[in-house]
């Protein structure tokens, strides 16, 4: 599971089984959108005894480059037959697949008035003391390494977590890496996101 996951129970017990049947369900989300910032669900119970309904309440929050938040909120009401807390996770979840997949086919196939400026990835890895990062394309590649020097303008000090790019890229013996970096969107909020833990460039790379 590459998303950061956060998960929270309030008024209900944590058990094995429904950490299980989470886990599952963030990595169908990672199938519909394999570069979010976060994802936290939160499972309460916000009644004890309720005539018709559900007393559970599920909520998911999601952060996607590059600066998209969407939520999903579900408490069957009243006028619902009563749903125990794995149907109430399975709904909301399906929920967020619907608002993550409507997302990112806008992503995927906006058409703009410059369709030179179309976002093709976003940044998801930097290191700046070591003047490279990676790419996460939105069609769903895996990721890219840059280097500073394929940013064109100089723009490498202007790139943060989130920032949309356009790039262009080659595959040899050493993997797959950017020639070419394009700043097109800059990130639209600071999103939380670890980057202190040092991940290699490339064998063989040379500055």
């Amino acid at each position: 599971m590459k998303i950061p996951l956060e998960v929270s129970y309030r008024g209900i017990n944590k058990s094995d089984s429904l950490e299980s049947l989470i886990q599952q369900k963030v990595s169908k989300l990672e199938q519909v959108c394999n570069y979010m910032n976060s994802c936290r669900v939160i499972v309460e119970k916000v009644h004890d005894h309720p005539k018709s309904g559900s007393p559970f309440r599920v909520r998911i929050d999601m952060t996607v480059p590059p600066g998209h938040e969407l939520a999903v909120d579900k408490n069957p009401d009243a006028g619902k037959q009563y749903e125990p807390v794995d149907a109430v996770i399975r709904d909301a979840f399906e929920a967020a697949r619907r608002q993550l997949k409507e997302l990112t086919e806008k992503q995927r196939g906006d058409v703009k008035y410059h369709p030179e400026q179309e976002m093709e990835a976003v940044v998801t890895k930097l290191f700046p003391e070591q003047d490279y990062g990676f790419l996460q394309p939105l069609s769903g590649q895996e990721e890219v390494f840059f280097h500073r020097n394929s940013v064109i303008n100089n723009d490498f000090e202007r790139i943060e977590i989130g920032t949309g790019v356009q790039f262009s890229a080659l595959q040899d013996d050493e993997g797959i890496r950017a020639t070419t970096v394009q700043i097109v969107s800059k990130s639209g909020s600071n999103l939380d996101r670890d980057t202190t833990e040092e991940i290699e460039p490339p064998l063989g790379w040379k500055k």
